[in-house]
């Protein structure tokens, strides 16, 4: 588990970096009223793989920890900040990012236009990328903190 815990912590910044990429050429096709390009579909497509193997591995840890335990006792754990954090928040937030990101690119494909694309592309990701950082137990959050990079 602990390999599968680097991993996830790995793959963080892979998430983050192509969520900031994505929402970057949006606000750039927003505000510079340009062309929905190949490289919008891969930023946003890369964003995309990156929350489906990211969630796949919190999956694993969410599962093959105790924390559905936790969760199945929660009125015994809603006090511990750390507990009620990792086996509902966290999960719950990070569950809706990957299903807005989901339909965010469902939503940029068929959109008509190239400003509609971009639109959609800064509503779904960018309300994505603000839950996934809302989320993550950065090391300045003290009941939650874990390191910004883990050890294999």
């Amino acid at each position: 588990m602990q390999f599968v815990l680097s991993l996830h912590n790995l793959l963080r910044w892979a998430v983050l970096l192509f969520g900031l990429w994505t929402l970057i050429n949006a606000l750039t096709g927003v505000m510079g009223k340009r062309a929905y390009t190949a490289a919008d579909n891969r930023s946003n497509l890369f964003f995309m793989i990156s929350c489906d193997i990211q969630l796949l591995l919190g999956l694993i840890l969410y599962f093959g920890n105790d924390w559905l335990d936790k969760l199945k006792n929660f009125s015994q754990y809603k006090s511990d900040a750390y507990a009620r954090f990792f086996s509902l928040e966290h999960m719950s937030m990070m569950l809706l990012a990957w299903v807005l990101v989901h339909i965010g690119r469902s939503a940029v494909k068929k959109a008509g236009t190239d400003a509609a694309k971009h639109k959609k592309m800064l509503l779904f990701f960018g309300l994505a990328i603000l839950l996934i950082l809302a989320s993550i137990p950065w090391p300045f959050r003290e009941a939650i903190a874990k390191p910004l990079l883990r050890g294999f």
